[in-house]
């Protein structure tokens, strides 16, 4: 019993020196050579295997990325000629051609083109009708009979694949078909190829980088060539034709395109080389484009590890058998059995029995290995129940985030008001169906596109100020402009829009939002309109009814007095002031008519009213008012006169109300195509902490809209605020003085 407790507390590099040294050298050779041969043939299984995985992985990625690359290139092609074909369609709408000139320009255009070698552009009407063919005999034919055509009714737009066989030919070949519908006239745009054209068109670059990214072992790659020799993807011969090449040999391509696949070896020199080593080559074939996708490594590279393992256990047989010691078996088990033991624990752990744990028996190695073993099994277990816990977060966040994004999409999908989100290039992301129902843009003829048809010129230097706030990344308030629905009517809207960033906080797009406020500004004219109409109708009372009256008052307050003076003077002075209050009150009707109908009373219109305005400004308020008008100007259309006298006035109200103004300027200026009305003021100005969206500038802006006129309200260098009103479009003419 002691021995064996001596026999554990040794140190294990002792019992290896002394024992598998001297009592196990046969059994180290036999094991070596047996060991040899299995890591020698699992190397080469792994080898190929991956070799094999890698080149059938390569296939794939390879035909994947060609018929993506493809699958975009008949796309491209197809909505390029729709989009020729709408453009001549709009040419009709504009009668610059007739429709059978539009048809005929499109159809020359589409037959004028070739997809790769020999596919064209075919259309097909809905009912399946052709209609547009390069061969003469196929038009108007009934080609429903094809179950491709099937596939175009039912779809209209997208892409298909098909196999086809033209007449003369004994088998049908495969080929592919983007489609892109044309709803005015019912053609179906389809834009084919066979698919072994296809490599004429695919692009080489989308999927070289990839394919180079393999490696194997220290020096193997991943090639493709084709069944000339051409070299299509090589680290080093990329676009040289091996078969054409005096230093390469042929027999290995010759080979590959025999038998299809397979593996090959040969010997090979690559460029730079000083020597040709044995190459393993697992390969594969596409035979649609006539390539071949090969894996290579050399022989080499991962036999080397094992010719050195080789060495050394020659050696170390030969040692052994130079060492022939008596087995000791209680040595063997001393060390095997503690081994065992943590091999069988560790096997528990693996099939996920996390709670396993070595009985520490000694403080040699092997002990310390089993307390190592346990602290190890510890933390795992520890990790496992942290990892679980953070797998059950995490699935909790993602649904929560699913359900977050489905809440919120759903709000925006219901929401009234249209939508659009922009990236930074001003590309449509997303369009909300109310963006559908109101301006009839769709999502499919928006996406990735830009909307610069969606607004009217002479709007684009308002939408261009909108931009840049957005873009600066501060948030646009409600700003009314207008644009145009897909039938090209104009609507006025309300704008608002913000910017939205990644995690990172990076701008990555923005959200505008339209509100249609045409109902609203219909109702605002008709409220305002109703409102000058009743002004205008008390004016006209007050200077057709309310001043006459007044006026016989004061003639006969004049008759009162005349009568008074004989008999009774004092009443008679009396009598006298009450004949200067009817005559005052006389003087503040006509002011009161001539301001609420300021245009239609007075002779001159306009300038007359704005004249009279500045006079009873300086007389009523005491501020001195000048009106400067170079040459006289008449306004053609009564509304925009009223409209503009209210603008001057509120203006000029607000510089001796609110300003607390000592001195104001109204100038008119017109001519034949322009004509500007400006009140400037010397006043405080309008702070920029204020808010001005009162209802007096809210009315100013409102008139100003009605009229089509732009509003400018600022406060210069020198103080006090400027309000410039300018209106465009022949409004006012010169009067010949």
């Amino acid at each position: 019993m002691m021995s064996v407790r001596f026999l554990e507390n040794i140190q294990i590099r002792y019992k290896l020196l002394f024992s598998y040294l001297v009592t196990f050298c046969v059994i180290i050779a036999m094991g070596a050579m047996v060991i040899y041969a299995i890591v020698r043939n699992t190397i080469e299984s792994n080898i190929e295997s991956e070799l094999k995985n890698s080149t059938d992985a390569m296939l794939n990625m390879v035909r994947t990325s060609v018929s993506v690359s493809i699958k975009n290139h008949l796309r491209a092609v197809a909505e390029k000629n729709l989009e020729m074909v709408t453009h001549l369609y709009s040419l009709v709408q504009t009668h610059q051609l007739t429709e059978i000139q539009a048809r005929r320009l499109a159809e020359s255009l589409l037959l004028s083109q070739r997809i790769g070698t020999t596919g064209y552009i075919a259309c097909v009407s809905s009912s399946g009708i052709m209609v547009v063919h390069p061969e003469a005999e196929w038009l108007g034919q009934d080609i429903n009979r094809y179950d491709f055509v099937r596939q175009m009714r039912e779809k209209r737009q997208g892409y298909i694949e098909y196999d086809w066989k033209n007449p003369g030919e004994t088998d049908a070949r495969p080929k592919a078909m983007y489609m892109a519908y044309f709803e005015p006239w019912d053609w179906i745009i389809a834009v084919s190829s066979y698919r072994k054209e296809f490599r004429t068109l695919v692009n080489i670059d989308d999927f070289r980088d990839s394919i180079l990214s393999l490696h194997f072992s220290r020096s193997g790659y991943a090639f493709v060539t084709d069944s000339k020799g051409n070299v299509i993807i090589h680290p080093s011969l990329q676009g040289v034709n091996v078969i054409a090449a005096r230093e390469f040999p042929n027999h290995p391509l010759d080979t590959m395109l025999k038998e299809k696949s397979g593996k090959i070896v040969y010997s090979w020199k690559n460029p730079g080389e000083p020597r040709m080593r044995e190459k393993l080559v697992l390969f594969n074939t596409l035979p649609e484009y006539e390539w071949i996708v090969a894996s290579s490594s050399y022989l080499d590279e991962f036999y080397a590890p094992l010719d050195h393992v080789r060495n050394i256990f020659i050696l170390t047989v030969l040692g052994c058998i130079l060492l022939v010691l008596p087995i000791t078996a209680l040595i063997s088990a001393s060390i095997t059995t503690p081994l065992a033991e943590l091999v069988n624990r560790l096997e528990q752990g693996a099939r996920g029995d996390l709670s396993v744990r070595l009985n520490r028996h000694s403080e040699n190695e092997v002990g310390r290995l089993a307390g190592y073993f346990n602290c190890f099994m510890d933390r795992l277990e520890e990790y496992s129940r942290n990892l679980e816990a953070e797998v059950q977060e995490r699935k909790e966040a993602e649904v929560a985030l699913r359900f977050s994004e489905n809440r919120y999409r759903s709000v925006i999908e219901a929401m009234p008001d249209p939508m659009v989100v922009y990236d930074m290039e001003g590309r449509v992301t997303y369009l909300n169906p109310a963006f559908t129902d109101v301006f009839g843009w769709t999502a499919d003829a928006c996406m990735g596109r830009k909307l610069d048809h969606f607004v009217p010129g002479e709007n684009w230097e308002e939408t261009c100020k909108g931009l840049s706030t957005i873009t600066s990344g501060k948030p646009l308030s409600s700003v009314e402009t207008r644009r145009l629905t897909q039938s090209g009517q104009v609507l006025d809207v309300s704008i608002r829009g913000a910017v939205y960033r990644d995690p990172t906080g990076r701008q990555v797009g923005s959200v505008i939002i339209h509100r249609d406020v045409s109902d609203l500004k219909r109702l605002e004219k008709q409220v305002m309109d109703i409102g000058d109409r009743e002004r205008q109708k008390i004016g006209q009372d007050l200077h057709d009814d309310l001043c006459p009256h007044l006026i016989g008052v004061e003639g006969l307050g004049k008759v009162l007095v005349r009568r008074l003076s004989e008999k009774a003077p004092e009443e008679a002075v009396l009598a006298e002031k009450i004949t200067g209050l009817v005559k005052d009150a006389i003087t503040k009707t006509r002011r009161m008519a001539r301001g609420l109908c300021p245009v239609f009373l007075v002779d001159r219109g306009l300038e007359s009213s704005l004249r009279e305005l500045a006079a009873n400004t300086e007389s009523v308020f005491g501020v001195a008012c000048l009106f400067l008008c170079q040459a006289p100007v008449l306004i053609r259309d009564p509304l925009v006169a009223t409209h503009l006298f209210h603008i001057v006035q509120e203006a000029v109200h607000n510089a001796v109300r609110h300003g607390q103004a000592t001195a104001i300027t109204i100038t008119l200026n017109g001519k034949k195509d322009r004509l500007q009305l400006s009140v400037k003021d010397d006043g405080r100005g309008i702070p920029a902490d204020v808010e001005t969206d009162g209802m007096g500038l809210r009315i100013m802006g409102f008139r100003a809209n009605m009229i089509h006129a732009a509003l400018d309200i600022r406060t210069p260098e020198d103080g006090g605020t400027v309000v410039q009103v300018s209106l465009s479009g022949n409004p006012a003419a010169p009067v010949d003085p």
